[in-house]
């Protein structure tokens, strides 16, 4: 009874005073001269580059500032984010897949609305770095590097290699081997970046020539890299539509891809392009943001302004394609085959934006938002509007300084300084956020997420995502138990959760578990929730996360990148697929079960040429387990100084490179090599 929850009680105030701590570290990162670097639907980084100075809400005596760089850091050190400890976790809403046995009846396709953001489903503890929605699917990147898709799978676009749906996040394979920086999901397919710039694609490629990008109409089912053009070439932004994808380079350029219907992919005709092409109208010119809606696109792009004698970079909204419903903001519903400046928005700076079905949406550098297209369910965000022109949403955002925008088929979402979260457009299936289907006309603020810290929105189809930092809520505001929604009292002790942060009543925090996400030692075991200890269970019962799970690498920009795109660096395709047949015979799967096209079967697993080298290289990742030596630092090293990154994940897992080979286990991992190459070529003679 009373001793237990006093030691509670001091254990707790340990953890507020580690928090305070890390968030000391953070605040010493607000000063630190930021890059020029901006977001775009998928990016390097997703916190706002207006924001530099988060609090959170709702919090009395125990609360704690969490204070987060807005962009990757031009300095030595690193990026603030680098330097702090904010383990994201994703909260879904709106229409979403889930599992059929939890739906009564029979149904033909299981999908359910949550009316309210929900914590997303996963059997894994998930450190979100990233978080894409597309069209009944999304996708998600780890801080570790992995890329993860959940969703209904058509034509490959989850990227698991098997026609089967998932309710939950299922790691695509590939991303074990090389690491992804920032996802994008279209309707059909799906898009992901790595460290090193490279893109990669998958998913239905027969409804459009060239949406993949592979100058071809067939399918991927697993992903694969995008050659050609974009060899040699680091992508920095990428966003998908419906029929096309458009991507950002390094050095600004844009390129486009697919269906060239309306014009769409700014080439100054409609012919369709299976493979990335440069926008030849905005060559010389750096590109900063791009959007692509289902038949028209809009770019921010910078261009040198002059007044007064003096001359500064400012960023326009550029639009074309499909002008119908007024979307373009020309004024005109013409169809405009290259990219041609928004007239009404020329003395505007403007670095983000987002496109729905037929709605553009544009983010300026102050924190205004305006919006342009059709005023159907409201999705422009101000009644006053005609549709004609290009209207600044107002309201309840008058007061508000937007950092982020995502548009969905036809709802708005936004996110503000104060990371708060306002929804409108239509309501139907729950998108909004609201606990209803009523459309909104204005920006209505999404109560169920106003004690959350929410550093990055997304909006599929019909549903949305957000990426929450897990921090310590203040017990003092929270009268009722998170869990059993039961009333706190004299009997009905609070109790934090190490994992989630939640306030809990003792019946539903009983138990305590390793590798709690916000414990100061995660070698020792912390109280934690029952719906976290079911989770961090499962990954201790299945060996530990430190068995198939990365480490958590440092996030590289501008000229760093350039070291990772040395031909030396690169991982070669063969290697790939070394790393993903260890894997695979790691986990205990036959190889029979695999889903795989015999032609890629054949051309592909090739293993005969396998060689053990003395050392661990970037090019073989843990085929074995392999001891660690003592002394050997496991946090992963920024590459900007020789002070060592913070401890990222729920799991650290220790790096090996330096480590060497032992013969035996060299001879063990022959043996392997043999074996798998035996079994490979009885898959391939069934």
């Amino acid at each position: 009874g009373s001793g237990d929850f006093t030691s509670d009680s001091q254990s707790e105030n340990s953890l507020a005073k580690t928090l305070e701590t890390r968030s000391d570290k953070c605040s010493k990162n607000l000063n630190r001269p930021l890059s020029d670097e901006n977001s775009t639907n998928a990016v390097r980084s997703y916190i706002g580059t207006d924001n530099t100075n988060m609090q959170v809400k709702g919090a009395n005596s125990d609360a704690f500032r969490v204070s987060v760089s807005s962009a990757l850091s031009s300095s030595s050190q690193g990026s603030a984010q680098d330097d702090c400890d904010a383990f994201g976790d994703v909260y879904i809403w709106g229409q979403i897949f889930c599992d059929a046995s939890l739906l009564n009846g029979n149904v033909v396709t299981p999908r359910t609305d949550l009316l309210l953001p929900r914590s997303l489903d996963s059997n894994l503890v998930l450190d979100v770095h990233a978080v894409s929605c597309g069209g009944r699917h999304a996708a998600l990147v780890t801080r570790q590097g992995e890329v993860f898709t959940w969703g209904e799978e058509s034509g490959g676009r989850l990227g698991h290699g098997v026609g089967m749906d998932s309710s939950q996040p299922q790691l695509v394979e590939l991303f074990t081997t090389c690491n992804a920086d920032f996802v994008a999901c279209g309707e059909f397919h799906t898009c992901a970046v790595t460290m090193a710039g490279d893109l990669f694609t998958w998913g239905d490629a027969t409804h459009t020539a060239g949406l993949l990008g592979h100058t071809s109409e067939v399918s991927h089912w697993i992903p694969k890299r995008v050659c050609g053009p974009l060899e040699g070439i680091q992508v920095a932004g990428l966003s998908c539509g419906t029929w096309h994808t458009a991507l950002i380079t390094s050095t600004g350029q844009l390129y486009t891809f697919g269906d060239g219907t309306f014009g769409v992919l700014g080439h100054g005709d409609r012919t369709s392009v299976p493979f990335p092409r440069e926008v030849e109208s905005l060559k010389g010119l750096k590109t900063i943001a791009v959007a692509c809606g289902v038949w028209h696109t809009a770019a921010v792009v910078e261009v040198i302004v002059t007044q007064s004698s003096v001359t500064t970079s400012s960023g326009k909204l550029f639009t074309w394609g499909d002008g119908d419903k007024n979307r373009l903001g020309h004024g005109d519903k013409e169809i405009w085959t290259v990219p041609t400046c928004v007239p009404s928005l020329i003395e505007y700076n403007f670095h983000k934006v987002a496109c729905g079905h037929n709605l553009t949406v544009g983010l300026t550098t102050s924190g205004r938002v305006f919006t342009m297209g059709s005023m159907v369910y409201g999705q422009l965000g101000n009644p006053r509007s005609d549709g004609k022109v290009p209207i600044l949403v107002e309201d309840k955002l008058a007061n508000e300084s937007i950092e982020d925008i995502s548009c969905g088929s036809y709802h708005v979402a936004v996110l503000t300084s104060r990371n708060e979260v306002y929804t409108w457009g239509k309501g139907a299936n729950g998108r909004l956020g609201h606990g209803d289907i009523e459309d909104r006309k204005t920006p209505t603020l999404v109560e169920a997420l106003k004690d959350r810290h929410v550093k990055h929105i997304s909006c599929g189809s019909n549903f949305a995502a957000a990426i929450c930092l897990h921090r310590w809520l203040s017990g003092m505001d929270q009268s009722q138990c998170s869990a059993c929604r039961q009333t706190f009292g004299f009997t009905r002790k609070r109790h934090h959760c190490y994992n989630c942060g939640h306030v809990h009543c003792h019946s539903c925090s009983s138990k305590k578990a390793l590798r709690a996400a916000l414990s100061p030692n995660p070698g020792k075991a912390y109280r934690v929730c029952d719906s976290c200890y079911f989770k961090l269970n499962k990954i201790s019962e299945a060996g530990g996360p430190s068995s198939n799970r990365k480490a958590i690498l440092p996030r590289l920009s501008g000229d760093n990148k350039d070291k990772l795109d040395r031909p030396e660096n690169r991982t070669s395709k063969s290697e790939l697929v070394e790393c993903i047949d260890f894997k695979t015979e790691k986990h205990g799967k036959r190889p029979d079960s695999l889903s795989v096209l015999p032609s890629q079967m054949a051309n592909s697993l090739q293993l005969k040429d396998f060689s053990v080298s003395s050392t661990v290289t970037n090019a073989v990742h843990k085929p074995v387990n392999v001891p660690l030596k003592s002394g050997i630092n496991s946090a992963a090293v920024s590459p900007f100084s020789r002070k060592s990154s913070p401890r990222r994940s729920v799991t650290p897992v220790p790096t090996t490179g330096g480590i060497s080979f032992s013969k035996s286990i060299a001879d063990a991992l022959k043996r392997t090599n043999e074996l798998l190459t035996h079994e490979v070529q009885k898959l391939q003679a069934q």
